[in-house]
């Protein structure tokens, strides 16, 4: 009987999901905030010249917009800064594309500036091949865009 029971156990452990609640499991990236000065301005430059795709938020309040940027991750951008952020190029966040020449050609037909990390040209070719450029919003984020490569 108990061999039977340890049988339909082990049985059941194949088929079932297993348990969230059985400890806190890996962390996977939810979502990423700017704050910025001018709301509009800026859910612009990420829906036309980055091409997300604005999503319902919560709030409600006329200080936020959110955009989808992953099957499950978002980014939030929140109004009221009250100056532009001037960070270092090595702080940033990063979108791929599956073609980085048209991405780059569709930030030239936007007149968006961009460049590559060191700023000696407008792409870097990173060690494992992987083609990327560099913009800031108009709060002075830095973003880096990469071919869609592994």
């Amino acid at each position: 009987m108990i061999a039977g029971l340890s049988l339909l156990v082990a049985s059941l452990s194949l088929v079932l999901p297993p348990s969230r609640s059985a400890g806190p499991g890996r962390p996977e990236f939810d979502h990423t905030t700017v704050h910025v000065r001018d709301l509009e301005k800026s859910g612009d430059f990420y829906e036309k010249v980055i091409g997300l795709e604005k999503i319902a938020e919560p709030f409600k309040d006329g200080r936020h917009i959110w955009f989808r940027a992953g099957a499950h991750e978002q980014l939030h951008v929140a109004g009221g800064a009250s100056e532009a952020q001037r960070q270092d190029i090595d702080v940033h966040f990063a979108f791929r594309v599956a073609s980085l020449d048209a991405f780059i050609a569709h930030l030239d037909e936007m007149h968006v500036k961009y460049r590559s990390f060191a700023g000696d040209g407008k792409v870097t070719l990173r060690p494992d091949g992987v083609r990327q450029t560099y913009l800031q919003d108009p709060d002075g984020y830095w973003i880096e865009v990469n071919e869609d490569r592994f």
